[in-house]
């Protein structure tokens, strides 16, 4: 299954996160990962500029989007 886009992942993360419990950058990047069954092989993909994965990088502009509407809170930096 190909990495799905940053507005896919929204509704899995407003999920995951509807616990109201602070949950890592990094479990929501796991959770999204199995939740969209995305292989070892390209959860390592990584963007052109070889920075950063493109899972990492679609979850965090999801993310982003939600905090901007309201929707997900941040306690601290990568919560």
């Amino acid at each position: 299954m190909p990495i799905p886009d940053f507005q896919k992942i929204l509704r899995p993360l407003l999920e995951f996160a509807a616990d109201g419990q602070p949950h890592t950058m990094k479990e929501a990047y796991d959770y999204i990962s199995n939740h969209f069954r995305i292989s070892d092989e390209e959860r390592a993909v990584l963007l052109p500029s070889g920075r950063q994965t493109t899972i990492n990088n679609r979850v965090g502009w999801s993310r982003a989007y939600l905090l901007k509407a309201g929707l997900l809170t941040s306690p601290r930096r990568s919560y």
